[in-house]
């Protein structure tokens, strides 16, 4: 077997590519993955607020329900007052008396009044918060449903992906092992360092694959011979020739299909 000194440029170019088709794959993986759980998660957040709302909605239709029961307790203590001072008035002594308690009981029948009053509001606010919590309860169904219709399609992914990703990123692991250290450090690098994780990429028409930036005809000729390995000036990234990046993403697609099974 080969030792790590005696690989070619042109092995060495296939490895790193070999790798970086290997990791995209990864990377897209982990995307349709790493959208649902936030998806899921925003769902579960939204389904608690309703929730909460509901019972804050319940809360506070007790609430004004103990003021409404206040207000007839209030009621019938203002019709007992109106009665004993009703009483008072046909042993009162002099007039002054009288109107007195017919000041009182004005005074308790406005109370009585003023009450009867609240109570038909308050009644008003537990029905229209008793709708709120209808229509509420409607939307938490559809978004429970929709939650779980979420979860459901998270862990089929899941299980459908997990295995995939585990034995991708084995051969991730072996195809490292081909390249020297230097190399890797400086593919890792350059990966963390742009946004689509493409740290290898093929010359396509003239230009760094995913770049506008123009390759000089000589520098091409070079990057084809597979001779040394060249990087892009502009980006960074390890350039490799169209035919060998075909010759790889072909072979790798194979070995995709096989580890998906």
């Amino acid at each position: 077997m080969a030792t790590k000194t005696e690989t070619t440029v042109e092995e060495k170019l296939r490895a790193l590519y070999d790798l970086q088709l290997i990791d995209s794959r990864v990377d897209e993986i982990r995307n349709v993955r790493g959208e649902l759980p936030l998806e899921v998660e925003d769902l579960e957040d939204e389904v608690l607020g309703l929730k909460t709302r509901i019972d804050k909605l319940k809360s506070d239709i007790e609430t004004v329900n103990f003021e409404i029961t206040a207000k007839k307790n209030l009621i019938e203590e203002a019709k007992a007052l109106i009665k004993k001072y009703s009483e008072q008035q046909k042993n009162v002594r002099n007039s002054r008396e009288f109107n007195s308690l017919t000041k009182e009981v004005e005074f308790q029948e406005l109370e009585i009044q003023l009450a009867e009053k609240n109570i038909k509001e308050f009644k008003a606010q537990i029905e229209q918060k008793k709708e709120v919590i209808s229509k509420t309860k409607e939307v938490l169904t559809e978004r429970d449903n929709h939650l779980k219709h979420k979860k459901s399609e998270l862990d089929a992914i899941l299980a459908e992906t997990e295995k995939e990703e585990s034995a991708l990123l084995k051969k991730s692991e072996e195809f490292e092992s081909k390249i020297e250290e230097r190399l890797i450090k400086a593919y890792k690098r350059i990966r963390n360092n742009v946004k689509n994780g493409l740290a290898v990429v093929p010359v396509e028409r003239g230009a760094s694959g995913g770049s506008f930036f123009t390759i000089p005809p000589q520098v091409q000729v070079e990057i084809a011979s597979r001779k040394k390995i060249i990087s892009d000036e502009h980006s960074g990234r390890i350039l490799v020739d169209p035919v060998l990046a075909e010759e790889e993403t072909e072979k790798m697609q194979k070995l995709f299909t096989k580890l998906s099974k």
